[in-house]
């Protein structure tokens, strides 16, 4: 499967319609990724980040525009992906890593912290955040989930690029 083309505008939604609707498109040409991920739980972690990373280039995001950066664990993600927002570099950030379910509440307050965080990174800085940080029950789970997850990550990353780019485009 090629990647789409760019759209370079809004089209019709239907035949005749004058509702306009924004193309979704996976073209990574000319874009610029950062990607934080979590050390804890690393084999999982180099799992996402592997199939993140080759999807986005096989999106067509050369690998010079992607950065990657690495921090203890999922509680740290969000600081890592607020300050390359805040640098202007960057037109999609990516946050990979698992949370494995334990025998304490420790789970749900890294799971449902980190999540919340990245949600206030992309809506503070408006630069979109795809959410690769895994939630599971086991190590089984996690490795079965992870190739998937971070090609999806990688997707949807370009793809809300492209809307932010295009909605910029047609409302200046």
């Amino acid at each position: 499967m090629g990647t789409p083309n760019r759209p370079s505008s809004i089209r019709p939604l239907t035949n005749g319609s004058r509702i306009r609707e924004y193309q979704p498109t996976l073209d990574g040409t000319g874009l610029t990724v950062a990607v934080v991920m979590s050390r804890f739980n690393q084999d999982i972690g180099e799992g996402l980040l592997s199939a993140c990373t080759s999807e986005l280039v096989r999106l067509g995001v050369a690998e010079a525009a992607i950065t990657v950066a690495t921090v203890p664990g999922a509680l740290e993600i969000p600081l890592a992906l607020q300050t390359m927002a805040r640098s202007a570099r960057y037109e999609a950030l990516i946050a990979l890593g698992a949370v494995i379910r334990g025998e304490t509440y420790h789970f749900e307050i890294v799971a449902n912290d980190s999540c919340r965080a990245l949600m206030e990174v992309q809506l503070a800085s408006g630069v979109p955040v795809a959410n690769g940080i895994l939630t599971c029950e086991d190590d089984d789970q996690a490795v079965a989930r992870m190739h998937l997850k971070g090609i999806d990550c990688a997707r949807a990353a370009v793809e809300m690029a492209n809307l932010l780019r295009l909605v910029r485009e047609h409302t200046q």
